[in-house]
């Protein structure tokens, strides 16, 4: 009996015959072209950046700006490379344990998706990350605080990525970093003096909670549903049972498994990536804002339309105040304009003073570039305080529409909304080498490290082996799942949108879920928001007692 034993415990399982071959060593050419990637990532990098600095003439008197923008950078590249091995696993899990794709292959061609998927972003999510930022800091970003801030929200975001990696849990890279940023917002309002409630966009930061709580719901009921679907429709007995051995897939399933694979890498970078960008553009703003602040690529022949459309927005809005006030106020000193904003923008609090300091803000805004004739002729004294104007009315736009608190009529509201997309041109750009260098980080960390998540998401999940129309199913889901996030400009979690897609489709099936793996799963999502805010806090209040 004890020898029977011993024999079968030295027989594979049926789990272990069909586990893919994650130990195999990449080859000398995936080495050469990640060493090759990263060097000309760092070269483009830096030609790019000293480039820019002496194209815009900003006299250097001293290099510390310039160390402390090397070391942001280089905290900013790692969080999008720790992102890239954390993250994007899930994207491959499906197409690893379905065989169809070798596992090396598999992460080569995700990480050149993720590549390609930041190079064509939007830039949507990562201004919106940015508007969770306590306005003061962002004002004064190139000051102690903000460099603070940022060093803070990336390390906190790098420690607990790291930390759910090592464990190999499935944890949000999107969900740390927005605690991070909250951590940091209430951190700073509380050493301030005021309410830990005032300093977080909660409207902005809610509409980002609801993306990341419904985010996994979508993909655990689509999953389950689509796999239901397909069972109705498709009678393949093959595509419901676990692969035979190492075999491949049928032709057809396999090129959906690998366009889905294919697609959530895509989606995945185009919406990650954008994090970091954001972040980048905040260190770049703060330490060189005469290449960086504003839009210097306009074109000069765009300034004439700039200054119109600024000058129309003031007179709007001073019709408006005229109609709705008895007596017509002297307009507010550019100074005291700022202030009301800065503070309209913080509590969110309307007053009568709102509009006629929107309104001469316009006015300031407008006659500075129309004095300097373009953007990129902004001095260098003045360059700040143009893009914090301009920041300032924009947010301030943006909320007034949002709450209706102002009660514009319809022409006003045209000429505000066409100022403010002309704001956001001239201050919310991505330059080119810093999509490529983000896209480098996120696209080389995809090929590092990630067995680890890759395991729990293909074994530990469901009490079975995944079979083909489990991983279609999931991958399906998250693909659409996240592009449609992207569009909308909503950060979204690929690993809780892919892991709950993969339980919802063993529920469906009615394999069952491993409950250990789902406790962790859930625990890291309740603790992540927690532990990132206290971190980053922590750090914040560290980092401000040494700047």
């Amino acid at each position: 009996m004890n020898t029977l034993a011993a024999l079968h415990a030295e027989l594979p399982s049926a789990s272990s015959a069909h586990r893919p071959r994650l130990d195999a060593k990449p080859g000398p050419l995936t080495l050469i072209t990640f060493v090759g990637l990263l060097a000309a990532g760092l070269l483009f990098t830096a030609w790019s950046l000293v480039g820019d600095v002496a194209a815009s003439g900003a006299p250097v008197t001293t290099w510390v700006p310039y160390i402390l923008l090397g070391v942001a950078l280089l905290i900013a590249l790692g969080f999008e490379f720790v992102n890239g091995f954390h993250d994007t696993a899930n994207a491959v899990a499906t197409v690893i344990y379905t065989h169809s794709l070798p596992p090396n292959f598999a992460v080569v061609w995700s990480g050149f998706f993720n590549f390609l998927g930041v190079l064509v972003s939007s830039g949507a999510v990562a201004f919106g990350i940015i508007a969770l930022l306590p306005v003061e800091l962002i004002l004064q970003v190139g000051s102690g605080a903000g460099f603070a801030m940022v060093f803070a929200l990336l390390i906190a975001a790098i420690i607990w990525n790291l930390g759910t990696w090592w464990l190999g849990l499935p944890a949000s890279s999107s969900h740390t970093l927005i605690g991070s940023i909250i951590g940091v917002g209430v951190a700073n309002a509380l050493m301030h003096g005021r309410d830990g409630t005032s300093g977080v966009d909660w409207a902005q930061a809610t509409k980002v909670g609801y993306s990341l709580l419904l985010s996994p719901m979508v993909g655990f009921g689509c999953a389950a549903l689509l796999l239901l679907a397909l069972r109705a429709f498709v009678k393949n007995r093959a595509l419901y049972e676990e692969p035979k051995g190492s075999e491949p897939p049928p032709w057809w399933i396999r090129g959906l498994l690998i366009l889905t694979c294919t697609g959530v890498s895509f989606a995945h970078g185009s919406n990650d990536g954008q994090k970091g960008m954001g972040l980048i553009m905040l260190i770049l703003v703060g330490t060189v804002p005469m290449a960086y602040a504003l839009n210097r690529a306009m074109p000069a022949n765009e300034t004439v339309k700039f200054v119109a459309v600024a000058e129309m927005a003031q007179n709007a809005l001073n019709r408006s105040v005229s109609g709705s006030q008895p007596a017509q106020q002297a307009a507010p000193q550019p100074a005291a304009a700022r202030e009301t904003l800065s503070t309209y923008v913080r509590t969110r609090e309307f007053g009568p003073a709102v509009v006629p300091a929107l309104a001469a803000t316009a006015g300031s805004i407008g006659e500075q570039v129309r004095r300097h004739g373009s953007l990129a002729a902004v001095p260098s004294e003045a360059v700040a305080n143009v893009r914090n104007d301009m920041y300032l009315a924009s947010e301030a736009i943006r909320h007034l529409d949002k709450s209706g608190a102002a009660r514009f009529d319809g022409e006003t509201k045209l000429r505000v909304g066409a100022f403010r997309q002309e704001l956001d041109d001239a201050t919310r750009f991505i330059p080119l080498w810093v999509k490529v260098a983000v896209a480098i980080a996120l696209g080389l960390g995809t090929m590092i490290g990630w067995k680890r998540i890759v395991v729990t998401v293909g074994e530990k999940i469901g009490k079975t082996h995944l079979s083909y129309a489990q991983g279609a199913s999931a991958e399906v889901v998250a693909m659409i799942t996240i592009g449609a996030a992207d569009m909308y400009g909503l950060p979204v979690s690929t690993t809780h949108v892919l892991s709950s897609g993969v339980a919802g489709t063993m529920t469906a099936s009615g394999s069952g879920l491993q409950m250990s793996t789902l406790r962790n799963l859930a625990l890291a999502w309740v603790l992540t928001l927690p532990v990132a805010m206290l971190l980053s806090g922590s750090l914040y209040w560290l980092f401000t007692r040494i700047f």
